[in-house]
């Protein structure tokens, strides 16, 4: 007989021969699913016999292939708060949680765009946290705002989340926001190959790509979608590493005041604050 203790050790063993890093924290995570219970239950009722190995071996081995956990998963973290991730949108990442922070500080009761919304983390972490707020989310992919939907029901918040293509000018019938938040594609396109494989072989490549030198939506929003900022109004930036000063001469270029930026857990310069 086999317990789920013994699942996760099933799956620890598997993912740690495979070099994974957090072989035992994923290994719970893994195991818990497979038996459709939190890890705090799986760890709870370890004791007890299940008919749940098999299913987490092959969970494990999904993983052991590259596949990355949040996707196995059908879910993820976000600010403390629960999103549905699939292979169309990108995993939400703790280096944007400053991002999320920053347009909650700054949404009060106005109008908070999420452009290139992808999951809909910011916006929806945003309506979640400042609910006076009146936010929207908006990318280009259906299959991405779909996801974005599906988030919105999860976390009990009425976002409209909407079509619009951030390299294009904004459509008239947004209107204007107080706050444009914007965590666009930002790796340059030769660096996609060089990246992770599973970043590279599972994450959508169109959330990914920023062109030649990873800069083109910061183009694109700063000289197009001020249409699309209220008088006074904030565009917030997430960028890559080493991208911060080219994007304030982007941004100086099109009009915008620079006001601050903000560093992530690593001392990166990870999200820049500009005035228009």
């Amino acid at each position: 007989m086999v317990t789920y203790y013994d699942t996760y050790l099933a799956a620890r063993d598997m993912l740690r021969a495979a070099g994974i890093e957090a072989y035992a924290q994923e290994a719970r995570m893994l195991a818990a699913s497979a038996a459709g219970k939190t890890v705090s239950e799986l760890m709870r009722d370890g004791s007890l016999y299940t008919n749940t190995l098999e299913k987490t071996r092959e969970l494990a081995a999904r993983r052991v292939s590259g596949e990355p956990v949040a996707y196995i998963l059908g879910e993820w973290e976000f600010f403390g708060l629960p999103f549905v991730v699939d292979e169309n949108v990108l995993i939400p990442r703790v280096d944007t949680e400053p991002l999320a922070e920053l347009a909650i500080s700054l949404a009060g009761s106005g109008r908070v765009l999420d452009l290139c919304c992808g999951t809909g983390c910011v916006g929806i972490t945003t309506a979640k946290k400042a609910p006076q707020a009146r936010v929207t989310c908006a990318d280009v992919s259906p299959a991405a705002l779909a996801v974005a939907r599906r988030n919105c029901a999860v976390n009990g918040v009425s976002v409209p989340c909407v079509a619009a293509d951030a390299l294009s000018a904004p459509p008239p019938a947004l209107g204007r926001f107080d706050v444009i938040v914007c965590n666009p594609p930002y790796i340059p396109t030769a660096e996609i190959a060089g990246l992770d494989a599973s970043v590279r072989e599972h994450e959508p490549s169109l959330a990914l790509d920023g062109g030649e030198d990873g800069l083109t939506f910061y183009r694109a929003v700063c000289s197009l979608w001020s249409a699309a900022l209220a008088p006074g109004g904030k565009l917030l930036f997430e960028c890559g590493e080493g991208q911060a000063e080219d994007i304030r001469a982007i941004a100086a270029g099109a009009g915008f005041t620079y006001e601050k930026s903000v560093f992530d857990t690593l001392n990166i310069e990870r999200v820049l604050l500009f005035s228009y």
